[in-house]
């Protein structure tokens, strides 16, 4: 009876958690006068408040207590040809830390909304639309089975699609939405085509019954056309990270992710720290009893991560909108995520996510705090000197930055060095190359974000004299949270590390195979956070990262006018940088401008030729042609009646005396 107290008790905590920020997303964007903008604000902060202390149960309970994993199926949607579509929840030692994560990165973001849209006419569906996002979010890391984690994952993608497109009324923002949507339409077919290969070989989208049956995949083999024999547990990674591509932004799906910031701060805070971007890392770290069956599909993560991690990292380099900076180092690091799921380090990649999303909201909010302060002004060339004014600000930035480039004793240096020497420990093809970009993003990483800093808050202050004079410190509201996210920024990966990459912190959540096993090498050595710091100081990550920061003290402080001279003298590499390896452009040509030539085609062949010309105005031309001759016939003359009669009696004549004859 104990047992079953229990679940029936997880279960109800779970929908409520699942369940109150979608209550608070219906009232806030229904409620309208009713509740007015403090209500809005009060019943999504409450919800979403609710959800993060509630998560809180289930993480004592199943990670730091020994409770089993909850899972259950709430109800049977559909049944069909056998196979039952369910909701359901699964909560083990990975979704619960993810709960965890998320509510409380939504629940900051809530908080700093407040301040940051205070005057906007939108306020009560931003904070709707947030809610929204959240329950979304929550619905996809909960799932035990395919058919809820694509109801969450698409979700997440529709919300998304409305808050980047939040100020509709300014063309770039519908731009970057409608480019959001379109190109995660792309990762969603192939995850699509993922879970229905899953259904066709299990018979079955329950997350356990896959599982237990996931070796029976070793050696079956798929013909996509005569000749031609695919590993079909291949097929399905590929097909599954594809999503993954689209969603966590790896290239060549990465080109909505910096678009995405025409959308306000707090959502940008929200999609790219511990939300929507994460969920394809989440998503492949769930599956790793399929992708262990794969050093083919291993490979192919593993690699696309890495080329990810350096090359975005470059264009954080030559970025002078702050948003677009954070944005950029947002890819890159989805890239080492990547890169550790691909090197089967999957508990390092979770690690780095988890640290990431306080450090990432952390930066973001206060990239919005300092926009806040300049009067809504992005470009850091108009900025500098902002430190003296805005001196939370600051010190909550350096706390992000340090912990982006992973300076020893912050959070990002325990999951950013693991992740390098789990890649180095690697033998799957691929890994020499996937080390070498990550050790060299350490160095690109330092650089554009000391360069941020320096521009922002150091040097000569670039701003005009109506801006300086209404400079200060942003409101309670919004500097509170950058201080909530400041200490997880620091203290998270000392506490975190050992449990969660050398314990069993997972438990069966996550699956490595023995050949596979990084993290299981790396623990043979690891003696504690302290040695690992210490460790860390004698290897190449600590001294590219140094380098890095000297390198963007010299050039944006000691001496500001070389950056021009060096961008003069690397004009085709700035330029290359600048237009992004030009797959936006190619995008725009390619995509956008060969749809738009073939609705050219089919308008001019099928609606004018076709359609307008041939079946709407070719009939009237043939109706008014036959017309014409019918009307010489009525001519109103008696002698050409007369002619008429003698010829049709000609005509019949002949017919008789044809068939006479005949």
């Amino acid at each position: 009876m104990d047992a079953a107290a229990d679940m029936s008790t997880m279960g109800t905590i779970c929908l409520a958690i699942v369940l109150a920020p979608l209550f608070a997303a219906i009232v806030a964007g229904l409620g309208g006068r009713t509740i007015g903008r403090a209500g809005a604000h009060t019943v999504t902060i409450a919800a979403v408040g609710a959800s993060f202390f509630l998560s809180l149960v289930p993480f004592a309970r199943i990670v730091l207590g020994e409770q089993a994993p909850y899972n259950a199926d709430l109800y049977v949607w559909l049944a069909s040809g056998g196979v039952e579509f369910k909701l359901g929840f699964l909560v083990d030692q990975l979704s619960a830390t993810m709960m965890v994560v998320v509510t409380f990165v939504s629940w900051m973001v809530h908080i700093y909304t407040i301040g940051y849209m205070h005057d906007d006419p939108g306020y009560q569906r931003f904070f709707a639309y947030i809610s929204l996002f959240t329950f979304s979010m929550l619905m996809l890391v909960m799932a035990n089975n395919f058919l809820q984690l694509f109801f969450g994952w698409e979700a997440v993608g529709l919300v998304s699609y409305l808050l980047i497109g939040f100020w509709y009324t300014r063309d770039t923002a519908i731009y970057a939405n409608l480019k959001a949507f379109l190109v995660n339409r792309i990762g969603d077919f192939g995850f699509l085509l993922g879970i229905a290969a899953v259904l066709l070989f299990f018979g079955s989208l329950d997350y356990a019954t896959v599982f237990a049956a996931s070796g029976e995949l070793t050696g079956a083999t798929v013909s996509i056309w005569p000749g031609h024999e695919w590993s079909l547990a291949t097929l399905i990674c590929l097909l599954l990270f594809v999503g993954a591509m689209g969603k966590s932004a790896q290239v060549p799906l990465h080109v909505w992710l910096p678009d995405s910031m025409e959308g306000p701060t707090p959502i940008s805070a929200l999609i790219h720290a511990a939300t929507m971007v994460t969920a394809g890392i989440f998503m492949v770290a769930r599956m790793s009893p399929l992708f262990e069956l794969s050093d083919t599909a291993l490979s192919a993560v593993l690699v696309i991560g890495a080329i990810t991690a350096f090359f975005m990292g470059l264009l954080g380099l030559v970025q002078n909108d702050i948003k677009r900076v954070v944005a950029y180092s947002t890819l890159s690091q989805l890239g080492y995520m990547t890169v550790a799921l691909g090197a089967s380090a999957y508990a390092a990649g979770i690690f780095h996510l988890c640290t990431h999303a306080f450090f990432k909201a952390l930066l973001f909010l206060a990239a919005g705090s300092v926009i806040i302060g300049m009067h809504h002004e992005q470009d850091m060339r108009r900025m500098g000197g902002l430190r003296r004014y805005m001196p939370i600000t600051y010190w909550t930035s350096l706390v992000g930055s340090l912990a982006l480039i992973g300076w020893p004793g912050f959070a990002g240096f325990y999951s950013k060095d693991a992740i390098i020497e789990a890649v180095g420990a690697s033998t799957l093809p691929g890994a020499g190359l996937a080390y070498a970009a990550v050790l060299s993003g350490v160095f690109i990483t330092a650089l554009y974000s000391f360069r941020l800093v320096f521009m922002v808050f150091h040097g000569e202050e670039r701003m005009d004299h109506h801006t300086r004079e209404h400079l200060h410190e942003s409101p309670p509201v919004v500097w509170l949270p950058l201080v909530a996210l400041a200490v997880p920024s620091v203290v998270a990966g000392a506490l975190a590390i050992g449990p969660m990459l050398f314990g069993d912190y997972f438990g069966t959540s996550i699956v490595v195979a023995e050949a596979h096993d990084v993290l299981g090498h790396m623990a043979h050595d690891w003696h504690g956070a302290w040695a690992f710091t210490l460790h860390a100081l004698a290897h190449p990550p600590f001294y590219l990262a140094l380098a890095g920061v000297v390198v963007a003290w010299y050039c944006y402080l000691r001496r500001p006018e070389l950056p021009a001279r060096v961008a003069e003298a690397t004009a085709l590499a700035y330029r290359v940088l600048l237009d992004k390896y030009g797959f936006d452009r190619f995008n725009d040509w390619f995509f956008a401008g060969g749809a738009r030539g073939i609705g050219r085609v089919l308008w001019r062949a099928g609606d004018v030729a076709l359609i307008d010309g041939l079946i709407v105005n070719g009939s009237a031309h043939a109706v008014g042609w036959w017309a014409g001759v019918v009307r010489k016939v009525q001519s109103g003359y008696l002698y050409h009646y007369a002619f008429a009669m003698i010829v049709g009696l000609l005509v019949l004549l002949a017919v008789f005396v044809h068939r006479v004859l005949a």
